[in-house]
């Protein structure tokens, strides 16, 4: 039975989440392509054009088509990259792991993405200073069903939110904003007291119905957001 588009397209995706293809790398032509999948090369185009149309390969005629270096998000709410805020505010950017931990999910994790028991995580405890003073406080678990490379990457000198933007795109995401206080180990992070009033985000994305990542973000008192549609 010859392949179909979506197994073409579904197989290609799972290649570049697992890292086969790397961002940047070069994807074998059509017409390889069509001989690995067993299939026309008008089915390998078309698997192509929708990998292209949700921003995950970028076709350049005569230059080939590669993994996008930076997947872009079909989506419109934009996840923005700290790194990035703090720059554009004209303040010194530093980043901290504080943790890193292989864990199986917890209950309250696995209802929230859904996901099966016994499944493993990924769980990172980062640190983001804007000059020197505590700015954003991370507390990310990262699917590892479905990026498995993730428990092998270096996040000692680079955030998991660059890693996953540059790694998977979304289609889905669940985005929820709040206040609280802050407990001893949060006040510790921010350099405040207990007590202290913060703002958090929590947000959870999927990419077509896998669940990828949870992150909750703290932030000190009188951290101001805006986006933009």
């Amino acid at each position: 039975m010859k392949a179909t588009y979506r197994d073409v397209k579904s197989d290609i995706l799972s290649k570049i989440t697992k890292g086969d293809w790397g961002p940047g790398s070069l994807i074998p032509n059509e017409i390889e392509l069509a001989g690995i999948y067993g299939c026309a090369r008008a089915t390998v185009n078309r698997a192509m054009r929708e990998l292209a149309d949700d921003g995950i390969i970028e076709r350049r005629r005569k230059a080939g088509t590669r993994v996008r270096a930076s997947p872009i998000r079909q989506a419109r709410f934009d996840i923005p990259l700290v790194r990035r805020e703090i720059e554009d505010k004209g303040a010194e950017y530093r980043y901290s792991l504080a943790n890193r931990a292989v864990e199986e999910a917890p209950d309250w994790l696995r209802a929230r993405l859904k996901l099966p028991a016994g499944g493993k995580a990924l769980h990172l405890v980062c640190m983001h200073y804007a000059d020197g003073d505590p700015y954003q406080h991370e507390d990310r678990w990262i699917n590892l069903a479905a990026l498995p490379q993730a428990e092998d990457a270096d996040f000692s000198q680079v955030g998991p939110n660059e890693w996953l933007v540059a790694t998977i795109p979304f289609s889905d995401a669940e985005i929820s904003f709040s206040a609280g206080l802050a407990d001893r180990e949060l006040s510790d992070y921010l350099a405040g007291k207990i007590g202290d009033p913060v703002f958090t985000i929590e947000r959870s994305t999927w990419w077509e119905g896998q669940a990828i990542t949870y992150v909750k973000l703290a932030y000190r008192p009188g951290h101001r957001m805006t986006t933009r549609y």
